[in-house]
């Protein structure tokens, strides 16, 4: 026997997915410029975090030991 499914179904299936598929993307944009644009551009973060952390050492932020 075929399984019949009803255009309600199929809407609240496509609304799920539809939400669902919203939260990857806004997930996947917030992690972009943490995550993904270092890992793409090395050169280009390693300039900016020179840049960032010119003056500041180390040690006297995080102790040795």
């Amino acid at each position: 026997p075929r399984a019949v499914v009803s255009a309600g179904a199929m809407a609240g299936l496509s609304r799920t997915l539809g939400v669902f598929g919203a939260f990857v993307a806004l997930v996947g944009a917030a992690f972009y410029p943490i995550y993904f644009r270092p890992l793409l551009l090395p050169e280009e973060y390693k300039k900016e975090q020179s840049i960032n952390r010119a003056g500041i050492v180390q040690e006297d932020i995080q102790p040795a030991g």
